[in-house]
């Protein structure tokens, strides 16, 4: 299209090696035609030892960042290392979920066929917004109909699987659905539900300022669409957890 530039192509290993890490990892999301927005996972194209080099590269921008703010990190004790904080903060913490793969999960079959709902949580979750990069804190409630052919899960790994979908900058609505697509092809339920409840700094930091607002949205798949009266139930179990 008019405007665009074309990726340039590089055709050996030593001009990839010239490039920054991040320049790197985009040249093979953009050959693969692989979307990398704030909430997709990228891992597959991270080489070993990129994680590393992308943590300087960020300082790097993060202590420009700061300078930019007018701020003293030479002098003022307490920024001294803040920009290396940030960086390690946001790669292996709050965004950790878009550069590492998915936690081993463990499944066993349903040998004994069951077939009642079960519920896991609340289980606590961090995020992000990607608009302002504030904090997202909250609370998923995950509901399951199982039938003969699903894939059992241990109980903790319903939280590694929310942890690492979660810890990413996104939308509380596009998190939730990413969770449920992530659940329905691990689990293979006859009905999937999710509700989270969450505060949004960008509302409680900046903004209206508004310290009471709660966000609380959810997904229902299968049975639990179809069905009122499991739908009913599972609200009403979770009313009681609450």
């Amino acid at each position: 299209m008019p405007g665009e530039h074309p990726t340039p192509i590089f055709r050996t290993e030593d001009e990839l090696s010239r490039l920054s890490a991040s320049d790197r990892i985009r040249y093979r999301l953009v050959g693969a035609g692989c979307r990398y927005h704030a909430n997709d996972n990228i891992a597959d194209y991270i080489k070993d030892g990129e994680l590393d080099e992308l943590l300087g590269e960020v300082e790097a921008k993060m202590s420009d960042v700061l300078r930019s703010l007018v701020i003293d990190t030479d002098s003022d004790h307490n920024t001294n290392d803040t920009a290396r904080r940030v960086a390690k903060m946001f790669l292996t913490e709050v965004f950790r979920g878009r550069y590492v793969q998915m936690p081993a999960v463990t499944e066993f079959p349903n040998v004994e066929r069951l077939n009642e709902l079960m519920i896991v949580g609340p289980v606590k979750v961090r995020s992000a917004c990607s608009h302002h990069l504030c904090p997202i804190l909250g609370r998923v409630w995950i509901g399951v109909l199982p039938n003969e052919h699903s894939n059992l899960i241990g109980l903790s790994k319903y939280a590694r699987i929310c942890e690492w979908i979660m810890s990413r900058p996104q939308i509380q609505e596009e998190a939730v659905t990413m969770l449920a697509n992530e659940l329905q092809d691990r689990v293979q339920p006859d009905g999937l539900a999710i509700v989270m409840e969450a505060d949004h700094f960008c509302m409680h930091w900046r903004g209206v300022k508004d310290d009471e607002s709660m966000m609380t949205n959810s997904v229902m798949r299968g049975a639990f669409l179809k069905d009122a009266n499991l739908r009913r139930e599972f609200l009403a179990l979770l009313t009681k957890k609450a």
